[in-house]
């Protein structure tokens, strides 16, 4: 789990991901063929294969914060990169990437509780301390450590590192690859699947599969959704980004029965996936979506199983060595 928690540790929020995509094509320049950025900053790793194309894809970025005023007494006001929930962030800790810390809370006559309510405490007496430490425009993320809960492991930026850390494994483990794999982490998902669009075209895979997390219907009176937390990774039918095209779903689901690992089917009326950028590019592209299970998505603890996150890795090995 050493490598699970490195990424989630890693400062990378959206439009900010140097970082992270260093260390992640540290951990596979030995394991491919190609290892390069495109100009939006997508990390695409290729290993050569009998040339169809297989994309995966699992994003690098996570949500954060920007700072957007200063004022006089050395609070700062800031606007969310990313959605993010106004309850999620009273009394949390942030960092900015010069390792300058803080405090997220709100003006306490503020009844319904919104960003706009709200301010980062850095420590600073005026203005001027504070701006010898951060500008307008710089960025802050979520300042939380990675935690082992029993079967759990819970952390600021599952989503979407455990993606990554799952095809970073994937790619190392497979014994062979039939197809061109296209291990892809991408940029900006959280800004509405941004750096998905620009990889795909370059790209222009035969088949693309998305690794993200999804929510789960397992917590107290929570709503009513198919995916629990210990059950597998789920296939992902649909979202509001996209429906699996039938080529995807058949793929995937025969790599489940061949890995010998539990899944579930996801059907769900929110969210989305790199794959909701994937399938319309160029002429279209069959797609698809792992989604592994996670609680509390969008909050500084998101929570995952590390059964879910193993049979999620031998999944999407599965796939890369059986191919299309």
């Amino acid at each position: 789990m050493e490598l699970l928690k490195k990424l989630n540790e890693c400062w990378s929020p959206s439009g900010r991901e140097d970082s992270i995509r260093n260390l992640i094509a540290a951990e596979l320049e030995p394991y491919v063929t190609d290892v390069y950025t495109d100009p939006m900053g997508n990390l695409i790793c290729r290993k050569k294969g009998n040339g169809r194309r297989l994309m995966f894809a699992a994003h690098m970025d996570e949500i954060g914060f920007m700072v957007t005023n200063i004022d006089d007494s050395g609070f700062l006001r800031f606007t969310n990169v990313g959605g993010i929930s106004a309850h999620n962030c009273v009394n949390r800790g942030v960092v900015f990437e010069n390792g300058t810390a803080g405090v997220i809370s709100y003006e306490k006559t503020v009844k319904d509780l919104n960003l706009d309510k709200m301010y980062i405490d850095i420590g600073a007496a005026d203005r001027a301390e504070a701006e010898s430490k951060v500008s307008v425009g710089d960025m802050a993320c979520c300042n939380e450590g990675f935690t082992l809960m029993g079967s759990c492991a819970a952390a600021k930026s599952m989503d979407d590192r455990v993606g990554c850390y799952a095809l970073i494994k994937a790619v190392q483990r497979a014994a062979s690859n039939k197809n061109d794999i296209y291990a892809v982490f991408t940029v900006q998902e959280e800004l509405g699947l941004r750096g998905a669009k620009t990889a795909s075209f370059n790209v222009e895979p035969d088949l693309g599969i998305a690794i993200d997390v999804s929510m789960v219907g397992d917590t107290p009176e929570s709503a009513r959704r198919s995916l629990a937390l210990g059950k597998g990774p789920g296939i992902k039918l649909k979202d509001a980004s996209f429906i699996i095209h039938p080529k995807a779903r058949e793929f995937m689901l025969q790599a489940a029965r061949a890995a010998e690992i539990p899944f579930q089917l996801e059907a769900a009326a929110y969210g989305g996936t790199d794959a909701g950028a994937i399938h319309l590019n160029g002429g279209g592209v069959p797609a698809g979506t792992v989604s592994i299970p996670t609680r509390y998505i969008h909050s500084p603890r998101e929570v995952v199983n590390l059964a879910d996150v193993e049979n999620t890795v031998k999944l999407v090995t599965k796939m890369i060595e059986v191919g299309i």
